[in-house]
């Protein structure tokens, strides 16, 4: 007979994932060990393995369940500004991420630099939902600035932008002086600023390599 999940299964659940999210993030996903996760969750290591089935499951879960919540960010900014045009839908969602990880810098910094230790299937689940979401960006700047979709700079613009936002965590800190709330605006102003002044860049040419000395 199958075992019935408690009421409280799910918020456990997610109370296990955030801990050890915190936990990776603060130690490395290769240093931190299952007994610690259930010390720090304050369960056995018998009813860890209850919600997970091995330290690479619960790698897995803090990974994919954070792309999949930027993902749903994403949609719901998207159907929200359904009317606005297309600079202030950029800039909502700009605003929306920068304001999201500041509820989620330890999932986030898992992702960024553990998502490598995941089996092949489960990165590239991880990484085309990743992708997903730099698509959706891009699209919101070609929008906005039609000639750089023709010249196929959105994406590389949409990498830029999260270049500023994905790295925050590694110098905004909770007691500094500035929020991820006073910064959003400033990040949304800061590529807004700029992205008048992008233009095509000129073709070059490679550097031939040096043939070998006779």
């Amino acid at each position: 007979m199958a075992r019935t999940r408690s009421a409280t299964y799910d918020d456990q659940r997610e109370a296990i994932l955030a801990r050890a999210a915190e936990l990776f993030a603060r130690q490395g996903y290769t240093a931190t060990s299952m007994n610690e996760v259930a010390a720090a969750c304050g369960v056995s290591k018998a009813g860890l393995y209850h919600y997970v089935r091995d330290k690479r499951e619960l790698l897995f879960q803090i990974t994919a369940g954070h792309v999949a919540r930027l993902e749903q960010v994403v949609a719901e900014v998207l159907e929200a500004q359904a009317h606005a045009d297309a600079e202030a839908r950029l800039r909502a969602l700009i605003l929306r991420f920068v304001r999201e990880y500041a509820s989620a810098q330890h999932e986030h910094r898992v992702l960024t630099e553990d998502v490598r230790f995941l089996e092949e299937g489960e990165r590239a689940q991880v990484l085309d939902a990743q992708r997903r979401v730099v698509a959706a960006f891009g699209d919101a700047i070609a929008v906005v600035r039609p000639t750089l979709a023709r010249n196929e700079l959105e994406k590389p613009l949409a990498m830029l932008l999260f270049g500023m936002i994905n790295w925050m965590f590694t110098w905004l800190r909770p007691d500094g002086s500035l929020t991820h709330e006073d910064m959003a605006p400033l990040v949304a102003d800061l590529f807004f600023g700029g992205l008048g002044a992008v233009r095509k860049p000129r073709v070059t040419s490679r550097p031939q390599a040096l043939s070998s000395a006779a």
